[in-house]
């Protein structure tokens, strides 16, 4: 992090904090050339307490006044969701919008879009960490978290979608248990490989935010203040001590849940995208889809990612924790994926007019210039425009910017599902079966609802469990350098 060798005594100071015993010491490089300094990933020299104490205490203490105002508007919304749900069990699909031809529609256009959301949180936990990219340790267990209530509210909608939603734990339904009585699940189907491919992600992304949750765990059950959350916690803690045999099978299980989590970041949404890649309609049958749907995941879950955090590093005080450093790298993930999705855009109107076929050109042209063109450009606008911004170093480190532009960013990849899946069945070979597909409120009022099921998890999780990895943002800090001044036995271990 561009430190010297040796630091004098007189560069080493700091200043209180409410939680500080003592004076935390300041790091401060010397003898380094500066531009080969970086900005350190925990500002103003904190210790190794202050960091415990200052995670710590966001679930240890009383939420601030505006949380429960916050879960109370959430778990209406959930509720209102859940209502929906059960109406629709108990009339019929149909007061969903879904008409022919556009028999897809906004659900899986909203399962798409979750997967996607999802996909921020494995990139971070796993891929950065097998890259040796120090930066993820502030980001990662929000992240990850975020993974999981994603997918909790991706599933909803092809299983509500398929109808006789009472029959989807039954074998030969959604699960593929091979019988003679029953219509085996087709296995061509991709929709069949997205049972297989999002099951597996949910899971392993569970066990891997769980296995990076147990150190901190055992924190909390150490720091706890009445008898129930000490229980749950050491329940949770599996008895760690931390214990050199501990911390070695630890990063063993850590290293290994990482390995096997980096190839779903690809393998996940590239089978969402043979959902519409194997088909033969117009607009859908390309090979650019699997690297395209990855790119474009990966851009829409840093979006999400930054709209949690921007946020949470203020109300919490966590800014020498998420540094602007860490907002700049991410806004620079989304600068770089948002380029690779723009490319893909222009690639398939290329595309489209080199292969030679006129239903291929005639869907691209019915998406800029159809009935759907306010989708179109919506999506180009938001997806395309908006990341260039990143380009400047102001736009990057102004905190309500970036908030603003990563909720820009999310609605555009909204609009990029719902252009494919819609623009593409609404007008097919056939002019005679051409429609308009309108949602119903019931519709808007689910997907609404969806995000009430995603903030009420959220803030539950921040309720009651680190949103930040104590133990892994203070393996980053000088102070656990052995070689360091400041570092192992030293001192620097306030």
């Amino acid at each position: 992090m561009g430190n010297a060798a040796s630091i004098p005594a007189s560069a080493v100071a700091g200043k209180k904090h409410d939680h500080d015993h003592s004076a935390p010491p300041k790091i401060v490089a010397v003898d380094c050339p500066k531009e080969l300094e970086r900005e350190p990933l925990v500002l103003n020299g904190r210790s190794l307490h202050w960091i415990t104490d200052r995670i710590a205490n966001v679930c240890e203490d009383d939420m601030p006044a505006w949380w429960w105002p916050a879960f109370i508007i959430s778990a209406g919304v959930m509720g209102m969701m859940f209502s929906l749900l059960a109406y629709l069990v108990s009339t019929g699909v149909g007061v969903w919008g879904l008409n022919n031809p556009a028999a897809w529609a906004w659900d899986i256009t909203n399962f798409v879009f979750w997967i996607g959301i999802g996909h921020a949180g494995t990139l971070i936990s796993a891929v950065l960490f097998l890259l040796r990219q120090k930066w993820r340790t502030s980001i990662n267990r929000s992240a990850e978290a975020m993974t999981l209530f994603a997918v909790a509210c991706a599933g909803i909608f092809p299983v509500f979608h398929t109808g006789r939603v009472w029959f989807a734990l039954m074998p030969g339904y959604l699960i593929p248990m091979p019988n003679f009585n029953y219509i085996w699940p087709q296995f061509r189907s991709p929709l069949l490989w997205d049972v297989f491919a999002v099951s597996t992600y949910g899971t392993v992304s569970l066990i891997f935010w769980y296995v990076g949750l147990i150190p901190d765990l055992a924190t909390l059950r150490d720091r706890a203040r009445n008898k129930v959350r000490g229980f749950f916690y050491g329940l949770f803690s599996l008895g760690w001590t931390g214990s050199n045999r501990h911390w070695s099978n630890y990063e063993k299980a850590y290293m290994i849940f990482a390995g096997i989590s980096t190839p779903l970041v690809l393998s996940v949404h590239s089978i969402v995208s043979f959902d519409f890649a194997v088909s033969n309609v117009p607009g859908w049958h390309t090979t650019i889809f699997p690297p395209y749907f990855v790119a474009g995941a990966i851009f829409s879950g840093f979006g999400m990612v930054l709209t949690l955090l921007v946020p949470m590093r203020t109300l919490f005080k966590l800014e020498d924790i998420v540094t602007v450093r860490h907002i700049e790298l991410m806004c620079k993930v989304i600068l770089a994926t948002g380029s690779i999705v723009g490319y893909a855009y222009g690639m398939e109107f290329f595309i489209a007019w080199y292969g030679g076929s006129p239903y291929e050109l005639y869907a691209f042209k019915n998406r800029a210039f159809g009935p759907y063109w306010w989708a179109y450009w919506s999506m180009i606008t938001c997806n395309v425009i908006s990341p260039h911004f990143f380009w400047f170093k102001w736009c990057r480190s102004n905190m309500v910017f970036v908030f603003l532009a990563s909720i820009v960013v999310n609605i555009g990849m909204w609009f990029e599902r719902f252009v494919i899946i819609v623009t593409s069945l609404h007008r097919d070979y056939l002019p005679a079966s051409w429609g308009y597909f309108t949602p119903t409120w019931v519709d808007a009022f689910t997907f609404i609802g969806s995000f009430g099921l995603f903030m009420t998890l959220f803030l539950l999780f921040i309720r009651y469990l680190p949103a930040i990895a104590m133990s892994e943002v203070k393996g980053v800090t000088p102070q656990a350098d052995p070689h360091h001044p400041l570092g192992g036995a030293k001192g620097g271990h306030h």
